[in-house]
């Protein structure tokens, strides 16, 4: 991708919000880009699949342009790989539970986004079916989601909510939520992924939810556990931060109701778009070309570049509880 190619298709607010949130200067950040990327040969023990500028620099903006914290991100990302291989073999749409999950609207992505440009992303607890896939493959089916959401460079910049509806999602229900995925989707989501996460919203939680919640706390940053909220059934505190004009009728706004295929079709009609263990999706820039000349492509084996991967086969729940 050429230089020119990000950065520049921004509005003028979303620039100065970029300058006044991120600390991001469009001159400065090339090299700013650079400085992280000269960092990578210190980590031999990390296999970096992606170096290109335009990937690099959603890590930047997650970590607000400080380069030690953007590069300890960028490795993070790339090691929770390494050491979690299970989670992301088969890493794509087309592979069974994670589309099954997609459908089921675990996550689905509403179609508005909130006043604060941010993307929602909605998960509707109730569908979830044990006897067809696990918490496993719905953590995939958030990952993947994420994955293809932070690849436009407004929601680098504005960020992610979530809302959880958990209505009628029984006790039975929550006793399929393991403890150890638990932990993982945690570590994983707070430390390894470059995104804003502006906040996670749980509606109609039961006792046994805030039960769990109460385990899992600890192991949330302070930061983030400010900003998890659980509205019960009063919607009215829900819609304070996220406005009605842009949620479904069943989570009490003024748009239809939300279809769970609306985002399960466009995931999964991109077969090219995969995450997988050995090669990790590269867009199609044409043209494009690292500035950096410590870092060329042929730099890495043929095994981390990027090819279309095949359809997955379906990884049982048990795969991923190897140590």
């Amino acid at each position: 991708m050429a230089m020119a190619e990000y950065g520049w298709g921004l509005s003028h607010e979303l620039v100065k919000k970029a300058r006044r949130e991120l600390h991001e200067v469009p001159d400065r950040r090339p090299d700013l880009i650079d400085a992280v990327r000269s960092q990578i040969h210190t980590r031999p023990d990390i296999n970096f699949l992606r170096t290109d500028d335009v990937f690099i620099l959603r890590f930047l903006r997650a970590r607000k342009f400080d380069v030690v914290e953007a590069f300890r991100l960028y490795g993070r990302y790339f090691e929770y790989r390494q050491e979690n291989s299970n989670l992301f073999r088969k890493f794509q749409a087309a592979e069974p539970s994670i589309k099954e999950a997609l459908f089921d609207g675990l996550p689905g992505v509403l179609p508005h986004y909130d006043h604060f440009g941010r993307k929602i992303l909605v998960l509707y607890s109730a569908n979830w079916d044990n006897t067809r896939y696990g918490l496993a493959a719905i953590y995939r089916a958030i990952l993947l989601t994420l994955e293809k959401l932070i690849d436009d460079e407004e929601t680098q910049i504005n960020g992610f909510i979530i809302i959880v509806d958990w209505s009628q999602f029984t006790f039975k229900q929550s006793t399929w939520l393991n403890p150890k995925i638990l932990k993982l989707m945690i570590e994983g989501l707070q430390d390894c992924f470059p995104a804003r996460f502006g906040g996670i919203h749980f509606i109609n939680q039961p006792w046994y939810i805030e039960a769990i919640f109460k385990m899992i706390k600890p192991f949330l940053k302070e930061k983030n556990r400010d900003k998890i909220f659980m509205h019960g059934i009063n919607l009215t505190t829900l819609h304070q931060h996220i406005h009605k004009e842009v949620l479904p009728a069943e989570l009490g706004g003024l748009e239809p109701p939300y279809n769970n295929q609306y985002w399960a079709k466009q995931l999964v009609g991109d077969e090219n778009f995969s995450f997988g263990d050995k090669h990790i999706y590269w867009p199609n820039y044409g043209n494009f070309k690292t500035r950096s000349e410590t870092f060329p492509l042929d730099h890495f084996s043929s095994e981390t570049k990027p090819t279309t991967s095949s359809r997955g086969t379906h990884l049982d729940e048990e795969f991923f509880l190897i140590d």
